[in-house]
């Protein structure tokens, strides 16, 4: 996900699930579409050498999962202690996260 309104509209308009480490947010996409997947990871998560090795454990924790997100626009919020996660940790928490997300629709349609 690189554009602006891709993030806000996941974010003020999706469905979201919280996680010890990071908050999922989720919007399905436009039908037939690949899935987007953005990641926010704010100065409170620590240096710029940290932030940057959240990044790193979340795309790779990302891309083991978009095969089961269809068309869905996903923005993955990392939290103050994800600086301290491993990734396996990130993995769990995301599909977690993904479920909670999926219970959620499915009870609002």
């Amino acid at each position: 996900m690189t554009r602006s309104t891709d993030f806000d509209a996941t974010v003020k308009h999706g469905l979201r699930a919280a996680q010890p480490d990071l908050v999922v947010h989720a919007l399905p996409g436009p039908q037939g579409a690949p899935p987007k997947v953005g990641l926010i990871i704010s100065k409170s998560v620590g240096s710029a050498v940290q932030r940057h090795r959240v990044a790193r454990r979340l795309r790779h924790v990302a891309r083991s999962v978009l095969p089961e997100l269809g068309s869905d626009h996903v923005v993955i919020r990392a939290l103050p202690s994800s600086r301290d996660a491993v990734s396996a940790r990130l993995e769990r928490q995301l599909r977690a996260g993904l479920r909670r997300i999926r219970q959620l629709a499915g009870s609002r349609g």
